[in-house]
């Protein structure tokens, strides 16, 4: 399989979980814990085949980062899938406009995550 993930959340017990259900599925696995650190992992690492963004972070969260990303020309295609706390009814439509390609909500359920991830391959 040989795709890598990268993980941004800024609770490491999330990053974790997804750690361990990711590589139990063959995935290699990045993460880090701030927006700002992502797009620099990702303009440094053209391997990375999907992205996992929290939306709820601190300093610059995941919309403003997104957006960002969608906003280079070297990274804009790298697919993102939301991952949020948040399930109001609109939050999902916020996140795909924001430029992510799905949207997931915690407790993440793992097939459902595997699921989305397989899509977008």
């Amino acid at each position: 399989m040989n795709k890598k993930i990268l993980i941004v959340d800024d609770d490491p017990r999330n990053i974790f979980a997804l750690r361990l259900t990711l590589k139990a599925k063959g995935y290699q696995v990045i993460s880090c814990t701030m927006g700002q650190e992502a797009i620099s992992i990702l303009e440094e690492d053209q391997d990375i085949s999907v992205v996992l963004m929290d939306m709820m972070m601190p300093e610059m969260d995941g919309y403003e980062a997104i957006r960002i990303i969608r906003n280079k020309e070297s990274i804009k295609q790298v697919p993102i899938i939301a991952v949020t706390a948040q399930a109001m009814s609109d939050d999902r439509q916020k996140c795909l406009d924001a430029g992510a390609d799905n949207y997931i909500t915690k407790p993440i359920d793992v097939d459902q995550l595997i699921t989305a991830v397989e899509k977008l391959f």
